[in-house]
């Protein structure tokens, strides 16, 4: 079975809070250590609105990403310690999110799950050139 590396996993999962949580500091430092002038109180609004909408991003989005391996019969849903295996005919939808380069996975029955995919995808001056292949033999549209 082939998953996305364990760095690129978390990277992704923490990115947007990691950075948040900075964005946040710097705007109680700016509060903190700094005068109280207008041109402070507003740099130091803009980094805590910032932060606000790097945490509402990772917790709308990226707290439903999951770590999924994938074979020819099967995929691997991992949850922390559990795993949960579905087949592919369980599969209703397959595709690239080709901005984030997540992908999305939708089960019968199941929520949408995203995760991230086991191989590299490049972009050509910032565009996609097509869906991969293994896409296009698993799951037909």
């Amino acid at each position: 079975m082939k998953e996305a590396s364990l760095v690129k996993f978390y990277f992704a999962r923490y990115f947007f809070l990691a950075f948040g949580l900075l964005q946040g500091l710097a705007a109680t430092m700016l509060l903190l250590q700094f005068q109280d002038t207008p041109k402070n109180r507003f740099a130091a609004f803009v980094f805590f609105t910032l932060a606000m909408i790097l945490f509402s991003i990772h917790f709308l989005v990226f707290s439903k990403v999951k770590r999924v391996a994938m074979s020819k019969k099967k995929i691997s849903v991992i949850y922390g310690q559990r795993t949960k295996q579905y087949d592919w005919d369980e599969v209703k939808e397959l595709k690239l999110i080709h901005f984030l380069n997540i992908c999305s996975l939708k089960l019968k029955g199941k929520k949408r799950i995203y995760f991230l995919p086991a191989y590299d995808s490049e972009a050509l001056f910032g565009l996609f050139t097509a869906e991969p292949e293994f896409f296009a033999k698993k799951v037909k549209a």
